[in-house]
């Protein structure tokens, strides 16, 4: 039986962030969005209920946070995971530059001025191009802010204290594919191919006209990596 294909969302993301992916994903993989991210406090104790809850062999795709997760379930369950794709990964810890604008966004999201917020950030989240969407940066927006303010204060806490995945990378043993939109502007090609040359079996994919919301911009572009990526299990 082929390993199951689990889809780890971004931050306040859910299963819409893979609309266009998952119809185009083989059955056979049985592909599966998981809701971790919203229900534990820290990255760690994201990736344990992942291995605890999802049975047997694994390919893990995670975007942004959700690759955050996939780098420390490899860590926790490295016999169970085999395959990981990284879309829009960073395995650096916070820096504290980052750590001082997340904390100075966090009384908003309590206050209830999400949107505020998020309507500012869009030009960080896509390509100069793809911001001028409206349709697009709407569906974004309105995925966001289905999360809630206490989703996005928990989740920014537990990006801020994530691990240094970059200690564990190099003991990766199972095939990996690095996404990276060219002008991602949150986590930048460089930390892609910082990963890249950290997991011995690796591949980088580098999307042109792309920010870092990979699936939503260049949806049938990333399909057709992650396509390609999967023939290796059948």
């Amino acid at each position: 039986m082929p390993p199951r294909l689990i889809l780890l969302p971004g931050l306040a993301c859910d299963a819409s962030m893979f609309a266009s992916l998952l119809p185009a994903m083989p059955p056979a993989l049985q592909p599966t969005v998981v809701d971790v991210h919203t229900r534990f406090a820290s990255i760690e104790a994201m990736a344990a209920a992942l291995v605890a809850e999802q049975h047997g062999d694994l390919i893990l795709c995670g975007a942004s946070m959700g690759s955050i997760i996939a780098m420390e379930v490899v860590h926790q369950a490295p016999e169970r995971i085999k395959g990981l794709i990284l879309l829009g990964a960073n395995a650096q810890p916070e820096t504290e530059a980052m750590r001082a604008l997340r904390e100075g966004v966090l009384p908003l999201f309590a206050a209830g001025r999400a949107a505020e917020v998020l309507q500012f950030n869009l030009p960080l989240a896509f390509h100069p191009d793809n911001a001028k969407n409206k349709a697009l940066t709407q569906s974004y927006l309105d995925m966001i802010l289905r999360a809630g303010g206490q989703q996005l204060i928990a989740q920014n806490r537990a990006i801020m204290a994530r691990p240094d995945a970059r200690l564990h990378l190099p003991l990766v043993r199972c095939p990996a594919l690095m996404v990276c939109g060219d002008s991602d502007q949150l986590t930048t090609p460089e930390n892609a191919r910082e990963i890249t040359a950290l997991v011995n079996d690796s591949d980088l994919r580098i999307i042109a006209q792309c920010g870092h919301m990979l699936t939503m911009e260049q949806p049938e572009t990333v399909n057709i990596c992650i396509l390609k990526y999967l023939k290796k299990f059948g």
